[in-house]
């Protein structure tokens, strides 16, 4: 772990971002550029006392898990990512086409978007940042681990994960499910992963195994759909989907027709926020 230069990168990359640039209101004159310590701290997870002493050379190493989380929040691109894990003395992740790291250009859209639910999936559905909206809206999703993350998985799984849908939905939804898991298989190349999720809904999922035997494939998101919240029932939304280059992650914002019922219910999730409801939960 080379600390004086840890420190350095840290401090020089904090000093480049704005408030704007995470999502953050400018607020006060700063009296000095880029974003406060304790802003760091809170996007990526820590204490603002344990990213301090990173910053003055003497914090502790950092956890693989924290180096990932300090790359996300300070937006850093693929290179830069690596050059901060072999500062803290860890040896940068491979690089392949499915990644933990979230790409930087599709961060910058999604922290602009305060108003109205937005999340980045993988190209097998884990569910990589929501904003708070889309927690109010469908829940913590980055919450699950193991296979669990992949809402895939979780669709054929776990009955808890199609109460966002209308009953009358969820034969369609099946099928967006598989093909988008089926053109990711193929698009990944060798993926362990990929294959135990394939593997483990065709031992548990008579539904799974009858829809991956049409072979259907795509990486498609309906253009409207009708989501349920436990508290404000249904709420159709508009769905635009922004995909990185290679594909392999894509930024859903969800957005109702002004004026409409629907836009009203989004707007009353903005005030109710991540409120846990009795009836519900």
């Amino acid at each position: 772990m080379d600390r004086a230069q840890l420190a350095d990168f840290l401090r020089r990359r904090r000093e480049t971002l704005q408030p704007g640039d995470v999502g953050l209101p400018a607020g006060p004159r700063r009296r000095a550029p880029g974003l406060r310590r304790e802003e760091v701290a809170a996007l990526t997870g820590m204490s603002t006392d344990y990213y301090a002493r990173l910053e003055q050379q003497r914090g502790p190493q950092p956890s693989e898990q924290m180096v990932a989380a300090l790359a996300r929040g300070l937006r850093l691109t693929l290179d830069e990512r690596d050059h901060l894990f072999r500062l803290t003395g860890h040896h940068a992740p491979v690089r392949v086409r499915r990644s933990e790291h979230v790409s930087p250009a599709l961060l910058r859209v999604f922290d602009r978007l305060q108003d109205t639910p937005a999340l980045i999936l993988s190209d097998l559905a884990d569910t990589l940042v929501q904003n708070r909206l889309a927690r109010a809206l469908l829940g913590d999703e980055t919450a699950h681990t193991g296979l669990a993350r992949s809402a895939i998985f979780r669709w054929f799984t776990d009955p808890e994960a199609r109460r966002h849908y209308p009953e009358r939905d969820h034969a369609h939804q099946s099928r967006l499910q598989v093909a988008g898991l089926r053109a990711a298989v193929t698009a990944g190349g060798p993926d362990p992963r990929a294959q135990e999720i394939v593997r483990r809904l065709q031992a548990e999922s008579a539904e799974f195994r009858e829809v991956w035997a049409q072979h259907e494939v795509g990486k498609r998101f309906d253009d409207s759909k009708t989501l349920v919240h436990p508290e404000l029932g249904e709420i159709a939304v508009d769905c635009q989907a922004l995909f990185t280059e290679n594909q392999a992650q894509v930024l859903l914002v969800l957005t109702a027709v002004p004026g409409s019922e629907d836009a009203q219910k989004l707007q009353l999730l903005s005030v109710i926020g991540e409120q846990e409801f009795s009836s519900a939960r």
